[in-house]
Protein backbone atom coordinates (compact mmCIF):
# COMPACT_ATOMS: atom_id res chain seq x y z
CA UNK A 1 0.00 0.00 0.00
CA UNK A 2 1.38 3.24 -0.52
CA UNK A 3 2.90 5.85 2.32
CA UNK A 4 -0.54 8.63 3.08
CA UNK A 5 0.53 12.02 1.26
CA UNK A 6 0.33 14.53 3.56
CA UNK A 7 -2.74 16.70 3.73
CA UNK A 8 -0.89 19.73 2.82
CA UNK A 9 2.95 20.50 0.28
CA UNK A 10 4.92 21.43 3.31
CA UNK A 11 7.87 18.92 3.49
CA UNK A 12 7.55 16.04 6.38
CA UNK A 13 10.54 16.31 8.73
CA UNK A 14 12.85 13.19 8.34
CA UNK A 15 13.51 11.51 11.60
CA UNK A 16 16.92 10.51 12.18
CA UNK A 17 17.11 8.40 15.18
CA UNK A 18 13.73 7.22 17.38
CA UNK A 19 12.81 4.15 19.19
CA UNK A 20 8.71 3.13 19.34
CA UNK A 21 8.41 1.27 22.95
CA UNK A 22 5.23 -1.72 22.54
CA UNK A 23 3.90 -1.99 25.87
CA UNK A 24 1.42 -5.35 26.80
CA UNK A 25 0.32 -5.13 30.05
CA UNK A 26 -1.01 -8.38 31.63
CA UNK A 27 -3.21 -9.47 34.85
CA UNK A 28 -1.18 -12.32 36.38
CA UNK A 29 -2.75 -12.87 40.36
CA UNK A 30 -3.47 -11.32 42.93
CA UNK A 31 -0.40 -10.65 44.60
CA UNK A 32 3.59 -10.95 43.89
CA UNK A 33 6.28 -11.48 46.55
CA UNK A 34 8.72 -9.50 44.58
CA UNK A 35 11.87 -10.59 46.48
CA UNK A 36 10.60 -14.24 46.43
CA UNK A 37 10.58 -13.65 42.29
CA UNK A 38 13.66 -12.26 42.40
CA UNK A 39 15.47 -14.60 43.83
CA UNK A 40 13.83 -17.82 41.70
CA UNK A 41 14.20 -15.49 38.53
CA UNK A 42 18.11 -14.54 39.35
CA UNK A 43 18.57 -18.74 39.04
CA UNK A 44 16.89 -18.59 36.02
CA UNK A 45 20.82 -17.17 34.12
CA UNK A 46 20.17 -18.78 30.58
CA UNK A 47 16.78 -16.94 30.22
CA UNK A 48 17.25 -13.63 32.58
CA UNK A 49 18.82 -11.17 33.92
CA UNK A 50 17.94 -9.08 36.77
CA UNK A 51 18.06 -4.92 36.33
CA UNK A 52 18.50 -3.89 39.59
CA UNK A 53 19.03 -0.48 38.55
CA UNK A 54 15.90 1.23 37.83
CA UNK A 55 15.58 3.97 34.38
CA UNK A 56 12.94 5.94 36.41
CA UNK A 57 14.61 9.05 38.76
CA UNK A 58 14.33 9.04 42.37
CA UNK A 59 11.24 10.81 42.51
CA UNK A 60 9.33 7.51 41.29
CA UNK A 61 8.81 6.13 44.73
CA UNK A 62 6.72 3.30 43.92
CA UNK A 63 5.86 1.24 47.35
CA UNK A 64 7.56 -1.25 46.92
CA UNK A 65 9.65 -0.67 43.77
CA UNK A 66 8.57 -3.05 40.54
CA UNK A 67 11.29 -6.01 39.72
CA UNK A 68 12.41 -5.29 36.00
CA UNK A 69 13.54 -8.61 34.23
CA UNK A 70 15.43 -8.20 30.93
CA UNK A 71 15.39 -11.16 28.33
CA UNK A 72 17.05 -11.95 25.36
CA UNK A 73 15.20 -12.23 22.41
CA UNK A 74 15.55 -12.54 18.47
CA UNK A 75 14.58 -9.86 16.61
CA UNK A 76 10.41 -10.04 15.82
CA UNK A 77 9.17 -8.53 12.54
CA UNK A 78 6.66 -5.62 12.89
CA UNK A 79 5.90 -4.67 9.19
CA UNK A 80 9.29 -3.64 8.15
CA UNK A 81 10.47 -2.94 11.03
CA UNK A 82 11.93 -5.56 13.48
CA UNK A 83 12.06 -5.42 17.66
CA UNK A 84 15.64 -5.39 19.33
CA UNK A 85 17.04 -8.16 20.80
CA UNK A 86 15.74 -7.79 24.20
CA UNK A 87 12.71 -7.50 26.14
CA UNK A 88 11.66 -6.05 29.22
CA UNK A 89 9.34 -7.43 31.57
CA UNK A 90 8.28 -5.51 34.50
CA UNK A 91 6.61 -7.08 37.33
CA UNK A 92 4.42 -4.96 40.04
CA UNK A 93 3.59 -6.58 43.65
CA UNK A 94 -0.50 -6.27 42.42
CA UNK A 95 0.02 -8.92 40.69
CA UNK A 96 0.45 -6.84 36.94
CA UNK A 97 3.41 -7.33 34.43
CA UNK A 98 4.66 -5.08 31.94
CA UNK A 99 5.95 -6.61 28.66
CA UNK A 100 8.07 -3.65 26.41
CA UNK A 101 9.44 -4.13 22.93
CA UNK A 102 11.72 -1.96 21.64
CA UNK A 103 11.57 -0.67 17.62
CA UNK A 104 14.00 1.38 16.13
CA UNK A 105 13.15 3.70 13.40
CA UNK A 106 14.26 6.32 11.01
CA UNK A 107 13.24 7.88 7.94
CA UNK A 108 9.79 10.38 7.00
CA UNK A 109 7.74 11.07 9.83
CA UNK A 110 4.82 9.83 7.36
CA UNK A 111 6.48 6.37 7.65
CA UNK A 112 5.72 5.97 11.45
CA UNK A 113 2.34 5.34 10.19
CA UNK A 114 2.90 1.87 8.74
CA UNK A 115 4.29 1.10 11.99
CA UNK A 116 1.55 2.65 13.69
CA UNK A 117 -0.64 0.32 11.43
CA UNK A 118 1.51 -2.65 12.11
CA UNK A 119 1.75 -2.72 15.28
CA UNK A 120 -1.86 -2.50 15.88
CA UNK A 121 -3.44 -5.76 17.45
CA UNK A 122 0.38 -7.26 16.23
CA UNK A 123 -0.63 -10.83 16.71
CA UNK A 124 3.15 -11.58 16.39
CA UNK A 125 3.91 -9.31 19.66
CA UNK A 126 0.75 -10.85 21.20
CA UNK A 127 1.61 -14.12 21.18
CA UNK A 128 5.16 -13.54 21.99
CA UNK A 129 4.42 -11.57 25.25
CA UNK A 130 1.56 -14.09 26.44
CA UNK A 131 3.80 -16.79 25.70
CA UNK A 132 6.75 -14.97 27.38
CA UNK A 133 3.92 -14.59 30.72
CA UNK A 134 3.23 -17.50 31.04
CA UNK A 135 6.62 -18.76 31.20
CA UNK A 136 7.25 -16.84 33.24
CA UNK A 137 4.24 -17.06 35.70
CA UNK A 138 5.27 -21.09 35.44
CA UNK A 139 8.58 -20.23 36.32
CA UNK A 140 8.02 -18.16 39.85
CA UNK A 141 4.27 -19.49 40.90
CA UNK A 142 5.61 -19.86 44.34
CA UNK A 143 6.12 -15.84 44.57
CA UNK A 144 2.33 -15.38 43.07
CA UNK A 145 -1.21 -15.41 45.26
CA UNK A 146 -3.60 -17.26 43.29
CA UNK A 147 -1.63 -16.93 39.79
CA UNK A 148 -3.56 -16.92 36.88
CA UNK A 149 -3.46 -14.83 33.79
CA UNK A 150 -6.37 -12.91 33.13
CA UNK A 151 -8.28 -13.36 29.40
CA UNK A 152 -7.37 -10.09 27.72
CA UNK A 153 -4.12 -7.60 27.55
CA UNK A 154 -3.77 -3.86 27.53
CA UNK A 155 -1.50 -2.76 24.73
CA UNK A 156 -0.28 0.40 24.66
CA UNK A 157 2.80 1.82 22.43
CA UNK A 158 4.90 5.45 23.09
CA UNK A 159 6.79 6.24 19.70
CA UNK A 160 9.97 8.41 20.77
CA UNK A 161 11.98 10.69 18.26
CA UNK A 162 15.71 11.49 19.75
CA UNK A 163 16.35 13.62 16.97
CA UNK A 164 15.63 14.94 13.31
CA UNK A 165 17.53 15.19 10.35
CA UNK A 166 17.04 19.35 10.48
CA UNK A 167 16.66 21.00 13.57
CA UNK A 168 12.37 21.03 13.56
CA UNK A 169 10.85 22.98 16.96
CA UNK A 170 8.59 20.91 18.02
CA UNK A 171 6.07 23.91 18.64
CA UNK A 172 5.87 23.98 14.69
CA UNK A 173 5.85 20.31 14.25
CA UNK A 174 2.61 20.05 16.31
CA UNK A 175 0.91 23.18 14.40
CA UNK A 176 2.11 21.73 11.00
CA UNK A 177 1.78 18.55 10.84
CA UNK A 178 -0.96 17.61 13.27
CA UNK A 179 -2.92 15.35 10.86
CA UNK A 180 -0.15 13.46 10.54
CA UNK A 181 0.58 12.92 14.08
CA UNK A 182 -3.20 12.22 14.60
CA UNK A 183 -2.95 9.30 12.32
CA UNK A 184 0.01 7.43 13.68
CA UNK A 185 -2.08 8.00 17.21
CA UNK A 186 -4.75 6.19 16.02
CA UNK A 187 -3.73 4.33 13.38
CA UNK A 188 -5.38 5.34 10.77
CA UNK A 189 -4.43 5.59 6.86
CA UNK A 190 -7.72 7.36 5.58
CA UNK A 191 -7.83 11.34 6.47
CA UNK A 192 -9.35 12.20 9.36
CA UNK A 193 -11.71 14.62 10.56
CA UNK A 194 -10.65 18.11 11.85
CA UNK A 195 -12.82 17.25 15.10
CA UNK A 196 -10.80 13.74 15.39
CA UNK A 197 -7.36 15.72 14.83
CA UNK A 198 -8.30 17.85 17.29
CA UNK A 199 -9.30 15.10 19.98
CA UNK A 200 -6.14 12.89 19.39
CA UNK A 201 -3.58 15.81 19.58
CA UNK A 202 -5.77 17.22 22.52
CA UNK A 203 -3.54 16.40 25.44
CA UNK A 204 -0.21 17.35 24.94
CA UNK A 205 2.54 18.71 26.88
CA UNK A 206 6.15 20.13 26.99
CA UNK A 207 8.53 20.57 29.54
CA UNK A 208 11.08 22.80 27.57
CA UNK A 209 11.59 24.31 23.72
CA UNK A 210 13.03 21.26 22.19
CA UNK A 211 10.55 18.32 23.92
CA UNK A 212 6.99 17.35 23.36
CA UNK A 213 4.95 14.60 24.86
CA UNK A 214 1.21 13.93 22.59
CA UNK A 215 -1.21 11.24 24.74
CA UNK A 216 -3.82 9.55 23.32
CA UNK A 217 -5.80 6.32 24.52
CA UNK A 218 -3.77 3.75 22.78
CA UNK A 219 -0.42 5.54 21.68
CA UNK A 220 1.71 8.31 22.84
CA UNK A 221 4.48 10.45 20.90
CA UNK A 222 7.52 11.72 22.40
CA UNK A 223 9.82 13.90 21.03
CA UNK A 224 12.61 14.29 23.75
CA UNK A 225 15.73 13.23 23.64
CA UNK A 226 15.48 11.75 27.29
CA UNK A 227 12.20 10.71 27.83
CA UNK A 228 12.39 7.63 30.02
CA UNK A 229 10.60 8.85 32.86
CA UNK A 230 7.77 10.13 31.04
CA UNK A 231 7.90 6.69 29.16
CA UNK A 232 8.01 5.39 32.83
CA UNK A 233 4.69 7.15 33.91
CA UNK A 234 2.76 6.26 30.57
CA UNK A 235 3.73 2.40 31.30
CA UNK A 236 2.53 2.91 35.06
CA UNK A 237 -1.04 4.10 34.16
CA UNK A 238 -1.15 1.42 31.47
CA UNK A 239 -0.84 -0.50 33.57
CA UNK A 240 -3.49 1.15 36.31
CA UNK A 241 -5.71 0.84 33.61
CA UNK A 242 -5.71 -2.92 33.12
CA UNK A 243 -6.17 -3.10 36.99
CA UNK A 244 -8.79 -1.16 36.76
CA UNK A 245 -10.48 -2.98 34.14
CA UNK A 246 -9.87 -6.24 35.30
CA UNK A 247 -10.88 -5.56 39.07
CA UNK A 248 -14.09 -3.95 37.25
CA UNK A 249 -14.35 -7.29 35.85
CA UNK A 250 -13.81 -8.97 38.56
CA UNK A 251 -16.60 -6.86 40.72
CA UNK A 252 -19.40 -7.87 38.20
CA UNK A 253 -18.83 -11.27 38.83
CA UNK A 254 -18.49 -10.75 42.61
CA UNK A 255 -21.82 -8.98 42.11
CA UNK A 256 -23.81 -11.71 40.16
CA UNK A 257 -22.93 -13.94 42.43
CA UNK A 258 -23.73 -12.01 45.54
CA UNK A 259 -27.35 -11.18 43.75
CA UNK A 260 -27.72 -15.17 43.49
CA UNK A 261 -26.95 -15.88 47.05
CA UNK A 262 -28.89 -12.98 47.89
CA UNK A 263 -32.02 -13.93 46.24
CA UNK A 264 -31.93 -17.42 47.12
CA UNK A 265 -34.64 -18.80 48.25
CA UNK A 266 -35.11 -18.69 52.02
CA UNK A 267 -36.24 -21.98 52.89
CA UNK A 268 -32.90 -23.14 50.93
CA UNK A 269 -30.80 -21.06 52.99
CA UNK A 270 -32.88 -22.82 56.44
CA UNK A 271 -32.32 -26.26 55.34
CA UNK A 272 -28.55 -25.89 54.82
CA UNK A 273 -26.87 -25.41 58.09
CA UNK A 274 -23.91 -22.71 57.87
CA UNK A 275 -25.69 -21.67 54.69
CA UNK A 276 -25.76 -17.93 55.71
CA UNK A 277 -22.13 -18.18 57.21
CA UNK A 278 -20.74 -19.84 53.94
CA UNK A 279 -22.16 -16.83 52.35
CA UNK A 280 -20.98 -13.68 54.11
CA UNK A 281 -17.21 -15.52 54.27
CA UNK A 282 -17.44 -15.66 50.57
CA UNK A 283 -18.94 -11.75 49.91
CA UNK A 284 -16.53 -10.73 52.56
CA UNK A 285 -13.87 -12.61 50.57
CA UNK A 286 -14.26 -10.88 47.41
CA UNK A 287 -14.87 -7.68 49.12
CA UNK A 288 -11.25 -7.85 50.96
CA UNK A 289 -9.79 -8.87 47.49
CA UNK A 290 -11.58 -6.22 45.59
CA UNK A 291 -10.40 -3.48 48.33
CA UNK A 292 -7.14 -4.54 48.31
CA UNK A 293 -6.28 -4.74 44.57
CA UNK A 294 -8.07 -1.06 44.30
CA UNK A 295 -5.44 0.10 47.07
CA UNK A 296 -2.46 -1.53 46.03
CA UNK A 297 -3.14 -0.01 42.39
CA UNK A 298 -3.59 3.71 43.35
CA UNK A 299 -1.38 3.83 46.32
CA UNK A 300 1.72 2.32 44.23
CA UNK A 301 3.17 5.01 42.30
CA UNK A 302 4.03 8.65 44.36
CA UNK A 303 6.10 11.28 42.15
CA UNK A 304 7.90 13.46 44.88
CA UNK A 305 9.22 16.60 43.97
CA UNK A 306 8.33 16.56 40.31
CA UNK A 307 5.34 18.65 39.04
CA UNK A 308 6.28 18.10 35.32
CA UNK A 309 5.61 14.30 35.81
CA UNK A 310 2.62 14.71 38.11
CA UNK A 311 1.21 16.98 35.13
CA UNK A 312 1.99 14.13 32.82
CA UNK A 313 0.33 11.38 34.76
CA UNK A 314 -2.72 13.51 35.76
CA UNK A 315 -3.21 14.26 31.46
CA UNK A 316 -2.77 10.16 30.73
CA UNK A 317 -5.10 9.76 33.53
CA UNK A 318 -7.87 12.04 32.05
CA UNK A 319 -7.21 10.18 28.90
CA UNK A 320 -7.09 6.88 29.77
CA UNK A 321 -10.81 7.88 31.79
CA UNK A 322 -8.68 6.62 35.02
CA UNK A 323 -11.41 8.70 37.34
CA UNK A 324 -14.41 7.26 35.94
CA UNK A 325 -13.31 3.59 36.58
CA UNK A 326 -12.46 4.25 40.00
CA UNK A 327 -15.64 6.01 40.22
CA UNK A 328 -17.54 3.10 38.41
CA UNK A 329 -15.55 0.34 40.88
CA UNK A 330 -16.36 2.68 44.00
CA UNK A 331 -20.08 1.75 43.24
CA UNK A 332 -19.25 -1.44 42.84
CA UNK A 333 -17.79 -2.26 45.94
CA UNK A 334 -20.38 0.05 48.08
CA UNK A 335 -23.24 -2.46 46.22
CA UNK A 336 -21.04 -5.21 47.71
CA UNK A 337 -21.17 -3.97 50.71
CA UNK A 338 -24.85 -3.09 50.75
CA UNK A 339 -25.45 -7.04 49.36
CA UNK A 340 -23.13 -8.15 52.69
CA UNK A 341 -25.12 -5.73 54.61
CA UNK A 342 -28.87 -7.61 53.88
CA UNK A 343 -27.32 -11.02 53.69
CA UNK A 344 -26.35 -10.09 57.47
CA UNK A 345 -29.18 -8.73 58.20
CA UNK A 346 -30.88 -11.74 56.99
CA UNK A 347 -29.06 -14.11 59.12
CA UNK A 348 -29.52 -12.11 62.21
CA UNK A 349 -33.11 -12.53 61.61
CA UNK A 350 -33.06 -15.74 60.94
CA UNK A 351 -31.36 -16.61 64.16
CA UNK A 352 -33.77 -14.60 65.95
CA UNK A 353 -36.63 -16.72 64.59
CA UNK A 354 -34.77 -19.41 65.41
CA UNK A 355 -34.46 -18.51 69.10
CA UNK A 356 -37.65 -17.33 69.39
CA UNK A 357 -39.03 -21.06 68.12
CA UNK A 358 -36.80 -22.80 70.58
CA UNK A 359 -38.37 -20.75 73.61
CA UNK A 360 -41.64 -21.04 72.21
CA UNK A 361 -40.80 -24.79 72.13
CA UNK A 362 -39.13 -25.02 75.50
CA UNK A 363 -42.18 -23.53 77.16
CA UNK A 364 -45.00 -25.35 75.36
CA UNK A 365 -43.11 -28.55 76.56
CA UNK A 366 -42.79 -27.28 79.91
CA UNK A 367 -46.76 -26.60 80.14
CA UNK A 368 -47.05 -30.39 78.26
CA UNK A 369 -45.01 -32.24 81.26
CA UNK A 370 -46.80 -29.94 83.93
CA UNK A 371 -50.43 -31.53 83.16
CA UNK A 372 -48.74 -35.07 82.37
CA UNK A 373 -46.71 -35.44 85.37
CA UNK A 374 -48.88 -36.55 88.62
CA UNK A 375 -48.41 -35.31 91.45
CA UNK A 376 -47.97 -31.80 90.14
Amino acid sequence: MAEPVAPDARPLPQVASGTCYALFAYEVGQAIDLDECERRVSALTQRARIRHKRRAPKYFEFHPPPLRVTQEIEGLPVGSHRTAATVDVLLFDFGAVSVTYTIPFAGPLASLLALSDALYDNPTLLADSHQRIAQLVADVTPAITKPGIADFVEPYAIFQIEAFTTPCPPASLSAAHAHEMAQILRSERDRLSPEEVADAVACRITFGPDDLAIIDWDAALLVDRDGDDVRDVLEFANVELLEMRFLDQQLDGALDESYERLSRRAWARHLLPGSARADLRRIGQLQVDAAVLFEGVNNALKLLGEQYLARVYRLASERFHLAEWDASILRKLQTLESIYQKLSDQASNWRLEALEWIIIALIAIEIVLSFGLPGR
